[in-house]
This record gives structure tokens, C-alpha cells and sequence, in this order.
């Protein structure tokens, strides 16, 4: 299986791939071309191929029942809710515009998003589902996105992180630094790897093609404050950390 996925992955990271053209310099990119397969697979429906083993793990039957859902999004808006007129990025999107009251809270939508099918869906049906609000989805990762500088109150990612080194993360958060005004907010979750559910978590997703980092949220702590980062509130779950930080 691990064969399969790689193979995907390198088709995915291409010579023709915008992920191609990312920078040499840093060894991001077959990581990023990989959770490019993983959820490009999901959002099309296509079926994940798992050994017995894995399928018997309990974590497992709460992905097939939909239970597992609601433990591994991260309710960001607890921590800042979109006000009305207000710019928001949300980076590794998904198809969030669509399952999250942004018609209710008024704010104008903007994203970014590796995945091309999830970029496809939502560029598709967010304008259908309101026009005014939706200001479309780029295609790239999070550490170039692409926007202009101090374009937004509110930057939010949230099932990102995981999937790539900390020092990722580092350059993920200068570009949020960026593309937010002053005074803007980066809301963005970690995976807490002292909860009881994470390393069998780590473990499916790695299954499902995308290898997950587990980083100490003191190590998160220290790289947030390194980038210039101010903690101005946490909000833990039952997989990931929520933490609001202001530049």
C-alpha cells in the first residue's frame, strides 16, 4: 500500500505540478504532494485501501460511522468568530465555505488550498451559495499564499499543522504575518500529542497516505513566540489545540 500512495504522490509532484516550483531549499515538498493525494482521494470519494488490522482499530470505525468528524474539527470560531465585512483567509480550506455558517457571520470569504478537487467543489458551488460573500479559492500551499500584504483581519487554519514539520510552521506563520493587518489575528490548531487519542489518529491517517507530526505544544509555544507571536488564548480539544495569536 505505502508503494501505492508513493507513486500517487510523485504523480501529483510533477514537473508540470505548481508543487513543483515550490523552493528546493527546504525538504517540504513530497510531504505536501502527499497530503495532496490523501485529500484529493477523500474529497473525491474514492475508497482508501487499509489492512484488516487497521480497520479493526476502533479509531477507525469512528471515521466509517462519521462520530470521529466532530473530535477532529476544530471549532475556531470559539476562539474568534468572523464579524461582518471582515477579510478572512482561510488556509487549507477545504470546503469549509459550504459547512460553516459564513452567510450567518457575513464575512467575506477568501481561501487557499492544495487539494484541487476541494478547490474545484468550492469554487463551483461557493458562489452559488452566495456570491457577495465569496471571494474564491487559490491553489497553493501555506507557506506562499496568494495574497497581497496586509489584505486581512482573520487568517485560520485549522487541520494544517499536523501534517508538517515545525519548522514548516515557521514559514507558514511569517506569511500569516504578511497577509494580515495590523492587528489581525491567526487562529490555527495543533495536534496535541498527550491526548489519548492521537497516536492511534497518527497512526490511520499515516494509512491513509499523509505521515502525521507530533509535535510538543511547548515546541509549538516557542516557535509561535519565535516568529513574533503573541498567545493571546488557547482553546484545547479532544485532538488539536486551538491558538489565537496576534503579530
Amino acid at each position: 500500500m505505502a508503494k501505492k500512495h508513493e507513486s500517487e504522490s510523485q504523480r501529483a509532484f510533477s514537473s508540470n505540478s505548481y508543487f513543483s516550483e515550490l523552493p528546493p531549499t527546504q525538504d517540504w515538498q513530497s510531504q505536501i504532494a502527499a497530503v495532496t493525494v490523501r485529500f484529493n482521494r477523500e474529497y473525491r470519494g474514492e475508497p482508501f485501501d487499509l489492512p484488516e488490522e487497521v480497520e479493526a482499530m476502533p479509531i477507525f470505525r469512528e471515521r466509517a460511522s462519521g462520530s470521529l468528524q466532530a473530535k477532529v474539527a476544530s471549532p475556531f470560531w470559539s476562539v474568534v468568530q468572523p464579524k461582518k465585512n471582515q477579510h478572512c483567509l482561510d488556509i487549507g480550506c477545504g470546503v469549509s465555505f459550504l459547512i460553516y455558517p459564513w452567510r450567518e457571520w457575513d464575512a467575506l470569504f477568501y481561501g487557499q488550498e492544495i487539494s484541487t478537487a476541494a478547490r474545484d467543489i468550492l469554487n463551483a458551488r461557493g458562489p452559488q451559495l452566495n456570491s457577495k460573500l465569496f471571494k474564491g479559492v487559490a491553489l497553493g500551499a501555506a507557506h506562499q499564499l496568494s495574497y497581497e500584504a496586509n489584505q486581512f483581519d482573520l487568517a485560520i487554519a485549522t487541520g494544517v499543522s499536523c501534517y508538517y514539520p515545525i519548522d514548516y510552521w515557521a514559514a507558514v506563520l511569517a506569511e500569516a504575518k504578511r497577509v494580515l493587518k495590523p492587528g489581525g489575528v491567526f487562529v490555527f490548531d495543533v495536534l496535541d500529542p498527550e491526548t489519548p487519542l492521537a497516536e492511534n489518529w497518527a497512526i490511520l491517517e499515516m494509512y491513509l497516505g499523509a505521515e502525521v507530526f507530533l509535535e510538543p505544544i511547548a515546541d509549538w509555544k516557542k516557535t509561535i513566540h519565535a516568529a513574533g507571536g503573541k498567545i493571546a488564548k488557547t482553546l484545547p480539544g479532544e485532538l488539536f489545540q486551538l491558538f489565537k495569536v496576534q503579530f
